[in-house]
């Protein structure tokens, strides 16, 4: 195709969650494709890691066909020499404060309204991503395209069995979280609700499947404390669609997502999800139960619903098989290729 697209390496080689997950997949089907994939290279430090990032942007390009990809909202402090364009998840602080400290936000909004400035694109994943976007930073809508993510549905459909090591730490029947330990996930009105005598009667223990990924102490200390809790921490990718095929009901109680990849794997896995509707979930999670609130009182009311009411739990089987359909990565690769080409132009 005599393309060249690099991307960090800070999130190709090392696994951060969801961002991972996108780069990895966007990677491989572009190669797929026959595009060349570069790494940006990053250092032990994160202001190493950003200089090195900007110097790349700064080089002119090796080839006419060549673009820089910043797949993770971060990005170079000066406008790129090379074509370039960078993928802004989301924006949670416009709704909630529990994402980041200030000190925190402040830093990220600085960094990612510079990657902004300095690419010549902008990617989001979803039509609320691209609202928050617009607001927040102040950009023209003109400028964001809105490429969903995919899902490779035959990973998820296809029986998988768990590793020994995770088999011996979980029952026959439990209630799954899987994705990061942060506040955003609103894990710790969960692990509440476990507590209760309505939930403990059904005899379904949560099991947490996720590593700590940033401001967790506290969602760490509550999981600790928590008795009908099972923390498995990071899992491996079979053990992942393992547990999401058999878990009785897959509940994510998110504050707020950019796009939410764990619950379109869930459906895809044949799980009844409940979830929220903040952020993208509200388009993106379609036939799943909802949560009416992210209160305790809420959660475990709709942890209820969804393991005993055996109408709604099949109205939403039925409807997810055709609705993940819509989520497809060759589809999510073709626009991407598009908005490089439209770039490149």
């Amino acid at each position: 195709m005599n393309l060249t697209v690099k991307m960090p390496s800070r999130i190709l080689d090392r696994h951060v969650g969801g961002n991972t997950t996108y780069a990895r997949t966007l990677a491989d089907g572009l190669a797929d494709r026959g595009v060349a994939i570069e790494r940006m290279a990053h250092g032990k430090h994160p202001l190493l890691t950003m200089g090195l990032e900007s110097f790349a942007g700064m080089k002119r390009p090796g080839s006419q066909r060549e673009i820089l990809h910043y797949v993770a909202d971060t990005g170079p402090l000066f406008r790129t020499r090379t074509p370039s364009v960078v993928t802004v998840h989301g924006v949670a602080s416009r709704w909630i404060d529990t994402a980041r400290t200030p000190r925190q936000e402040f830093v990220w909004r600085s960094r990612v309204a510079r990657a902004i400035a300095s690419c010549q694109g902008v990617i989001t994943v979803s039509e609320s991503s691209a609202d928050d976007i617009q607001e927040v930073f102040g950009i023209e809508r003109d400028r964001i395209r809105v490429i969903h993510h995919g899902i490779d549905v035959d990973e998820f459909r296809n029986a998988q069995d768990l590793s020994p090591e995770v088999a011996a730490k979980v029952p026959a029947d439990f209630v799954l979280y899987l994705g990061n330990v942060e506040p955003r996930k609103n894990l710790m009105p969960l692990v509440e609700a476990f507590e209760h005598p309505s939930i403990r009667d059904l005899g379904l223990p949560l099991v947490i499947a996720g590593k700590p990924a940033w401001n967790f102490r506290e969602s760490m200390e509550r999981i600790g404390r928590a008795d009908n809790v099972i923390h498995l921490g990071f899992v491996s990718d079979s053990d992942r669609v393992g547990l999401m095929q058999r878990c009785r009901v897959f509940a994510f109680p998110s504050l707020y997502e950019g796009f939410g990849f764990p619950v379109l794997e869930a459906m895809a896995a044949g799980a009844v999800v409940v979830t929220t509707s903040k952020g993208s979930l509200a388009e993106v999670a379609g036939p799943a139960l909802r949560f009416e609130g992210t209160d305790v009182h809420s959660l475990r009311e709709g942890i209820e619903r969804a393991v005993t009411d055996e109408e709604k739990r099949a109205a939403s089987l039925a409807g997810s098989s055709d609705w993940v359909e819509r989520f497809v990565w060759a589809q999510s690769i073709s626009k991407h290729l598009k908005c490089y080409e439209e770039v490149l132009a």
